[in-house]
């Protein structure tokens, strides 16, 4: 894979609300991710030792849809009151970028709007859940690498 498609993979990704992309062309993979992992600098390429076959890549939800998940106020029972910030699509809940790293966020921390407060991973795609609102992050509610719901909720932000 030349250099040329590697820049044009690169500006695709800062442009959409991917977080992770992963492409296969013959016997080279090039992954690229907003992630990176402990160690590696993404974006990455990656060679493959054996054949694969391409398919295609879909794009993940958006955060934006987490925006359009988030109540004004937690109304269900075992939940503190706050904004909940849920799940806007079914995978598994991450609360750090990488295994060893540090959570993006604790109970008790102040978040602005944007900040990240976790990935889900869908599909091999990681998708960062971002605050919608400011305030304190009064519960975490899902575990890490725990399986989780549409519409699940994951924090709490008071």
């Amino acid at each position: 894979m030349d250099l040329r498609k590697v820049k044009k993979l690169i500006e695709l990704l800062e442009e959409s609300n991917l977080s992770e992309l992963e492409i296969k062309e013959g016997e080279e993979v090039v992954r690229l991710s907003r992630f990176p992992t402990a160690g590696a600098i993404a974006p990455q390429m990656i060679a493959a030792p054996a054949p694969v076959v391409a398919a295609p890549v879909s794009a993940p939800a958006s955060t934006a849809t987490a925006a359009s998940t988030a109540t004004a106020a937690s109304t269900e029972p075992g939940l503190p009151p706050g904004t909940v910030v849920r799940s806007p699509m079914v995978g598994t809940f991450y609360a750090a970028a990488s295994p060893g790293a540090e959570p993006f966020v604790k109970v008790g921390q102040q978040v602005r709007v944007g900040d990240p407060l976790g990935v889900i991973e869908a599909m091999k795609m990681f998708n960062q859940i971002d605050a919608e609102v400011a305030g304190t992050v009064v519960a975490i509610v899902a575990e890490n690498g725990q399986a989780v719901e549409f519409d699940q909720p994951l924090f709490v932000i008071g």
